[in-house]
């Protein structure tokens, strides 16, 4: 049978992306080992810092601590663990820093996004608005309103004046049943910044508002899952 070719305009998509690795030491072993235990996350370019840990003792405060990593290790799993049942049906925790890369915009919200099998079997996600910058609030509508936008089009320029440079939250799921196996995992999002087609456009003289195209885009993150009330292999590892 005839196979369709599908093809994507560089123009529509996102220019590059990187892997961020938690390893003990900057050498092969070390990298590799934290592979191995999925202590690793994503990013769509940018060099934001992102950790996540998940236990059932953390307290207020934990989640800015400077001694942050080493209160993660000591009280509950990294991102990509694997975290036994509380015994009781207790809600896990979610111990998150995000941090912006140092040359590029500033952080807009951290979200949480859920995963897990109902009684029927079906897969479902939702996702959850955990912390955010600024003064706003989650409306009736159960949504958060937009960060802003400070790119200018007409230079393809943006400014810092929103956004927050980290952002830090202990959380913990207000929807959790413990009969219901689930993972979550956390998604960081920049402030809107140039796309790089609105850089090629301005260089050629095209006007971008004649392009098919969003002129900015929202960068990010994203972590490894975490597995609540498990103690084997997941089967989404």
């Amino acid at each position: 049978p005839d196979k369709a070719t599908i093809i994507f305009p560089a123009a529509e998509m996102s220019a590059s992306g990187l892997a961020g690795v938690w390893a003990d030491r900057n050498d092969r072993q070390s990298i590799f080992d934290a592979f191995r235990r999925r202590e690793v996350y994503g990013t769509s370019g940018p060099r934001i810092s992102l950790r996540l840990f998940a236990g059932y003792g953390f307290v207020p405060g934990d989640e800015s601590s400077r001694s942050f990593a080493a209160t993660g290790y000591r009280k509950g799993v990294p991102m990509g663990g694997l975290l036994p049942p509380s015994g009781g049906g207790k809600a896990p925790q979610l111990a998150i820093r995000a941090v912006k890369d140092a040359e590029g915009g500033n952080l807009d919200r951290v979200q949480v996004v859920k995963g897990w099998m109902s009684a029927d079997g079906k897969l479902h996600e939702k996702v959850f608005d955990a912390a955010w910058s600024g003064n706003r609030r989650i409306g009736a509508d159960g949504k958060l309103p937009p960060v802003g936008n400070t790119v200018d089009l007409a230079s393809a320029r943006y400014t810092n004046t929103i956004g927050a440079a980290e952002l830090t939250v202990l959380w913990s799921d207000p929807e959790f049943d413990s009969t219901r196996p689930a993972f979550y995992y956390v998604r960081v999002l920049q402030i809107p910044t140039p796309r790089h087609h609105l850089f090629d456009a301005l260089a050629m003289g095209i006007d971008p508002a004649t392009l098919e195209l969003p002129p900015t885009i929202q960068e990010r993150a994203w972590s490894s899952p975490v597995y609540p009330g498990t103690t084997g292999t997941p089967a989404a590892a």
